[in-house]
């Protein structure tokens, strides 16, 4: 099943649960905290994380991607149409920096975020200090810190770790990060993604939804760009993603959007993170003047009470 989805749709505001750009807290402070023996106790503890280039190696210019992506909450208020959170337990996985998890606490009953990178959990730490609903804890998507059937939502945006395990395989890989690298070919079945989705569908308690935000292959100037940085055809790593999702009884949502930053270093920045420098190269000196693209992504939401077919994740 495949909709479009217009995140303004329903009787919620998505920017209302975007977070303060005011008042975060000074985090260079608690990466200072973490040691090179903090990331080895991580990668051993959780050996299903990998690095990701574009949020691990660049913090700061992530967090003006983050501003710029979405900027009227059409895809927020997709996600809260999809699986609404108030009154909820919602998790946040691979919560990153915590961009999203003030959002959340205003309006969910508790907030988890779950972060494998020491160093990106110490700055998310930090940014939820003082808020009482809100935590952030270790772990990674095959290994959560939480019990059976105690989560009503899990979100994951842009997750590596769910999926066919395409993506993030090809060339642009070294230079790019997980948002916008691309495949060298795979299957949907077997894929390194289940484990992780039997875990979260273990942490769901019947009824239950996870939302996975993806990047959209097939429309938008920032799916031009994936397909300039691609090793294969973004048809070819569409139709995998779809497929492998479908198989495991996800519903497929479109959320078109765009990015919007304050003024054209940003933009240039982030776009030096996202693909590789010729590709961004090339694309602002076709676009002079532009400080915002077009963006679409793809939800695909999956209930605890689903039949997965290739997966044990659905069982009950």
């Amino acid at each position: 099943m495949s909709t479009q989805v217009d995140g303004r749709a329903g009787t919620t505001d998505g920017r209302a649960n975007r977070p303060d750009r005011a008042g975060i807290a000074d985090r260079a402070s608690a990466v200072r905290r973490v040691s090179a023996a903090d990331i080895a106790a991580a990668r051993s503890a959780f050996p299903d994380w990998r690095f990701a280039p574009n949020i691990g190696g660049h913090p700061d210019i992530y967090e003006i991607e983050n501003r710029a992506l979405d900027p009227d909450g059409h895809v927020l208020a997709a996600m809260r149409n999809l699986a609404p959170w108030d009154g909820r337990t919602l998790v946040d996985l691979g919560c990153g920096t915590g961009f999203w998890l003030t959002g959340y606490a205003r309006d969910a009953a508790r907030v988890i975020g779950i972060e494998p990178d020491p160093v990106l959990r110490a700055n998310a730490a930090a940014r939820i200090e003082g808020l009482p609903r809100a935590e952030v804890l270790p772990g990674s998507a095959e290994h959560l810190p939480l019990s059976d059937r105690c989560v009503d939502v899990v979100h994951a945006r842009f997750a590596y770790f769910l999926g066919p395990g395409i993506v993030g395989r090809g060339k642009a890989a070294d230079t790019s990060g997980g948002r916008a690298t691309d495949t060298s070919g795979g299957t949907a079945a077997g894929a390194p993604g289940d484990p992780g989705l039997t875990e979260v569908m273990r942490v769901l308690r019947p009824g239950g939804s996870l939302i996975v935000v993806d990047n959209d292959y097939r429309w938008g100037q920032f799916a031009d760009l994936l397909a300039a940085a691609a090793t294969a055809a973004p048809q070819d790593t569409a139709r995998a993603i779809d497929t492998w999702w479908r198989e495991r009884g996800a519903t497929r949502h479109e959320g078109r959007s765009q990015w919007r930053f304050a003024n054209r270093a940003d933009l240039a920045a982030v776009l030096n993170i996202e693909v590789p420098a010729a590709v961004a190269r090339a694309w602002l000196a076709r676009h002079p003047a532009a400080t915002s693209l077009s963006y679409s992504c793809v939800l695909f939401a999956v209930t605890r009470s689903n039949r997965v077919s290739r997966s044990p994740a659905g069982a009950p």
